[in-house]
Parts: C-alpha cells; structure tokens; sequence
C-alpha cells in the first residue's frame, strides 16, 4: 500500500494533530488566567478561552473546550483538547472512531487498487 498516497487525500484538510508543550505558567499568574480563561469560556468567546488554557496547560478547561468543539461537530479538534488535557476518558473514543475512519480508508483504497 503506498502510504503518501493514501494521507494526500488529507493534505489540504488540515487533519493531522500537531501537539507542543509549553513552559510552565507559575502559580498566582497561572490562577489569575485561569479565572479569565474561565470568563472568556461562560461568556463565549471559546477561542480566547482556549489559547489562556493552552498556555496554562489547565485541564478541565481544555476538556470544556474538548466539549464544546465536540458538540460543534469538529472532532479532530476535540481530540486535540483531550490530548493536551490529559483526558484519556474522553480522547480513547474518539480514537477508536478515527482509527476505525482510517482502516475504513486503507481498506477502499486497498479494494480499489486490487480491481485495477
């Protein structure tokens, strides 16, 4: 099976999940913007919520964001948020759901290819 052939499909998709770390945030500084984090998220601004809990690396916040983009049909970014949280409870079936996804794929291209 050729492999580029079968992930180009995705190329202009966005797909793949690209996770870094980040330096620690200390304590008082790292309160402080989780409470504005926590603020932006109840008031709606998901995006803003997000970036101050990603720098924090404050976990129930990303996994409401987890469920918030899980509730708006983006999964990948769900999946995202879970990982970084570390929400395993959440992340291991969307996992399962995006392995199944992809064996469903090698499996077309593979029929395809063998009917060539």
């Amino acid at each position: 099976m050729d492999y580029k052939k079968a992930f180009e499909k995705f190329d202009k998709q966005n797909s793949f999940i690209k996770v870094t770390s980040v330096k620690p945030v200390e304590g008082s500084q790292k309160a402080a913007l989780n409470r504005k984090g926590n603020q932006l998220f109840n008031s709606g601004n998901i995006e803003g919520a997000r970036r101050i809990f990603m720098t924090t690396g404050y976990s129930d916040g990303l996994s409401r964001v987890g469920d918030y983009y899980k509730s708006e049909k983006r999964p990948l970014e769900a999946l995202r948020m879970y990982w970084l949280a570390p929400n395993k409870t959440k992340s291991e079936p969307l996992l399962e759901q995006l392995a199944a996804l992809m064996q469903s794929l090698i499996n077309d291209d593979e029929e395809r290819n063998s009917d060539e």
